[in-house]
């Protein structure tokens, strides 16, 4: 069980019997009042987002969820497809339950996948990934001052904010849970 200065960003806990990501935490401490801790939670089986609020002694219990080495072999429309790398079985998720982690998913990569009770529900990407820039724009000489970006395209076809250097076929680092530029690869 989780107390609740124990449920962060990222834990995964159990309601109703279904397992639940935190995705935002709020801690509030009022005067004499006890502690309170608002939640917001994806369901990691539908994708729907819960919010709930947990009062000063209240306890959550923290979901079973086994991580296996899997390969992600490629994507359709509706679903993205995956194999064991130990078992060799085949499964696929559909896409909008993996929420906006499918835009760096490239054929070939090795991923965590989350099993809650036997069966395959999300995946967990590193956090940062390299990936080849496919498309970039050039960058205009003179337009230096600050801290200025433009809109480059990766492999796997995602946008992402990238300095004005990055050029076509640089391998870039992407941190795959906000989605911005890290580093020249």
């Amino acid at each position: 069980m989780l107390s609740i200065s124990e449920i962060k960003l990222g834990k995964l806990i159990q309601v109703a019997g279904e397992p639940y990501a935190v995705i935002k935490a709020d801690h509030h401490k009022m005067g004499r009042g006890g502690a309170v801790l608002k939640v917001k939670l994806r369901n990691l089986i539908s994708g729907n987002v819960l919010e709930k609020t947990f009062q000063g002694n209240e306890k959550a219990e923290e979901a079973a969820v086994e991580k296996k080495k899997v390969n992600f072999m490629y994507q359709d429309e509706k679903n993205a497809h995956f194999m064991d790398n130990e078992s060799f079985e085949q499964f696929s998720l559909p896409t909008e339950q993996l929420g906006e982690k499918k835009k760096f998913m490239k054929d070939g990569i090795d991923i965590d996948a989350l099993y809650f009770e036997g069966r395959p529900v999300a995946i967990d990407l590193p956090i940062k990934l390299e990936l080849k820039v496919v498309s970039a724009p050039p960058g205009v000489k003179g337009n230096s001052a600050g801290n200025v970006t433009k809109v480059v395209t990766l492999e796997t076809g995602a946008e992402v904010n990238a300095p004005m250097f990055i050029n076509e076929g640089d391998l870039i680092r992407i941190n795959t849970d906000t989605g911005e530029y890290v580093e020249r690869a």
